[in-house]
């Protein structure tokens, strides 16, 4: 049986069990330090909570430490490791190579996205340097995913929802060539969600005050079957700053989507325990988005940017079709609420927003009556009843149980086995009084036992074996009950104690001699990581240099040439095949350069 995890993003503590309530297989969670989300690091104590509850239900916690370190920082980054080994931590997301070098306790490693798992050279490589598993550039298509694959034995983990980084992961400089804030150590500023002006070389302006480079969010829910058939044996959500409402709705919607795969493909089940019941209709249109597409998996498809705004615009939900004056008449399938927040796009294209304060039937009663305009096509980025059921919402993910009581005598001896055949006893003497009504007795004594209330568990069945049915205190019963359950979570946390093995960590001949700033080597042991391996020449990594005229600060396969039809593969063009196209913004010009053989745009600094 091929194991299949669902791996969710957590923010923190709170976040984190959630994503394990509404179905994750695992979450990754930031360290208190080196994550590359800077705003999102967490506490030992914290991630010591969260990763004893993920291990009752058998998921997996992993830790991020994906940023790129510095040589002050090598010594504080080595102990927060063992710290976090000794926590029970199941994996580490790396970045930088530097870590390798460093005396290391047997604790998996996961070579990050930022590591530029794109080339299955560099993939190849990492795996035999030694990582368990590789995060797949999001880039791929699923063609691609099969040929790594193919010439692969190591662990595959992809992106299938959330935010994407319009530049190749790992190989973004922009944030810090202008405003200092490094992608690669945790702080992007996101500038590839502001506008700019697209203009030729001799300033014809292409597109004006457009969100350029701004992209929709991966959404690959139509496609996980193809994903794990492909060798994929982890499907990651994006999202280590969402909230917990993010993380219910959109964790149950792909944990119903995959079991759903699941019940057709026998040879495939989840990779942990229990069962999700949520209180709600999962729906990913309803809670943050800025329009889905799925980027590159079945190839290169129009409009995977939204060049109008990187916010969220919902669920489209129908058109005003006459204005009134306090009101507005909408024409929708859709049930609108008091509280619910609109949107649409006005004929100059830009995003307006208000909120509803009134509902009478197909009459919309805004906030703010001024921007409307006939004809608009209406999203609902709030769905105000929908976020308040999310928050109100606190399923606890339930593993099945068998209680098997036997009455014999002074003797209660109460087994409990899960749905993973782990099991625990206890056995009770006292002296019990027989019971008047043998069939209550036993109807009252079944009860008792079912009442797990908010624990991780939920009884299946009962089976009961008696020479005589004794009356029992349901005091004495829940004592019993909670006794053996919680021994069961004991021995469910002592089966899921990982074998230790360490990573066994070589040296194998990379691709080049030479490497440059995209290799990121910002550290000594980066360096003689790099050195061991072959290479000669190191250039020192970006944050690192001074001067950024000339260098490529983003490549990307987000091609502009190709979004406003000029693309040379596509589109017979009279212009040069080297005409220069330019990135402007209130400060500086950029230089677009095209590799068509790679269908790859680069943006250049100064």
């Amino acid at each position: 049986m091929n194991k299949i995890e669902l791996l969710a993003p957590a923010k923190n503590l709170e976040t984190g069990i959630a994503a394990i309530n509404y179905g994750a297989d695992a979450v990754y969670i930031g360290a208190p330090k080196f994550g590359a989300r800077a705003a999102a690091g967490n506490t030992i104590e914290d991630i010591a909570e969260l990763i004893d509850y993920a291990h009752r239900y058998w998921a997996k916690v992993f830790i991020t430490m994906n940023t790129i370190l510095y040589d002050n920082e090598l010594k504080e980054a080595e102990e927060l490791i063992h710290q976090l080994y000794e926590l029970g931590a199941d994996a580490l997301i790396v970045q930088d190579m530097g870590i390798l070098e460093m005396n290391l306790p047997p604790i998996e490693l996961h070579a990050s996205t930022q590591t530029h798992n794109y080339d299955l050279e560099r993939i190849q490589f990492l795996e035999k340097v030694g990582f368990k598993r590789i995060i797949l550039a999001r880039e791929l298509s699923l063609d691609q995913i099969k040929n790594i694959r193919k010439h692969t034995n190591v662990e595959l983990e992809y992106f299938v929802h959330g935010a994407l980084c319009v530049s190749l992961s790992g190989q973004c400089y922009f944030s810090h060539a202008v405003g200092g804030r490094s992608a690669n150590r945790g702080e992007c500023s996101q500038a590839c969600r502001m506008k700019y002006d697209l203009v030729d070389e001799e300033g014809k302006v292409i597109a004006k005050d457009k969100h350029l480079l701004s992209l929709k969010d991966l959404n690959l829910s139509d496609h996980l079957e193809e994903v794990i058939e492909s060798g994929i044996c982890s499907l990651k959500i994006e999202g280590r700053l969402k909230d917990s409402s993010y993380l219910k709705n959109v964790t149950s919607y792909y944990r119903q989507k995959l079991d759903s795969v699941f019940d057709k493909k026998r040879e495939f089940e989840a990779a942990s325990s229990g069962q999700i019941n949520p209180g709600f209709t999962p729906d990913p249109e309803k809670t943050f988005n800025r329009g889905y597409t799925n980027y590159f998996f079945t190839g290169r498809v129009p409009e995977i940017a939204n060049f109008h705004t990187p916010k969220s615009m919902g669920k489209e939900v129908g058109k005003i079709v006459e204005i009134k004056k306090d009101h507005f008449i909408v024409e929708s399938k859709f049930e609108l609420n008091n509280g619910d927040g609109l949107c649409f796009f006005n004929k100059n294209k830009l995003l307006k927003g208000f909120q509803v304060n009134g509902v009478k039937g197909d009459k919309i009663f805004p906030n703010e009556m001024s921007m409307l305009q006939q004809g608009a096509i209406l999203y609902r980025n709030n769905d105000h009843e929908f976020a308040k059921v999310l928050k109100r919402d606190n399923s606890v993910r339930k593993i099945s149980v068998e209680f098997f009581l036997n009455i014999f005598g002074d003797t209660l001896n109460l087994t409990a086995i899960d749905e993973d055949e782990i099991s625990a006893n206890i056995e009770l003497k006292a002296e019990f009084e027989s019971a008047r009504n043998e069939e209550m007795a036993l109807s009252n004594i079944k009860k008792q036992l079912q009442k797990t209330g908010d624990s991780i568990f939920e009884v299946s069945n009962i089976e009961t074996e008696y020479d005589k049915v004794p009356f029992i205190q349901a005091k004495l019963l829940n004592e019993l009950r909670r006794d053996c359950l919680n021994q069961l979570s004991q021995n469910r946390l002592d089966a899921a104690k990982p074998i230790e093995t360490r990573p066994l960590i070589s040296h194998p001949q990379y691709p080049t001699k030479e490497l440059s700033y995209m290799g990121n080597v910002a550290n000594c042991n980066a360096e003689e990581f790099y050195h061991k391996c072959g290479v000669e020449k190191i250039e020192k990594g970006f944050e690192l240099q001074e001067n950024y005229s000339g260098k490529t600060i983003m490549t990307t396969r987000h091609c502009l040439r190709h979004e406003f039809g000029m693309c040379h593969k596509e589109t017979k063009t009279n212009k040069s095949e080297n005409t220069p196209l330019f990135l402007v913004d209130n400060k500086n010009r950029y230089k677009l350069e095209f590799n068509c053989q790679r269908c790859e745009m680069k943006i250049v600094f100064g």
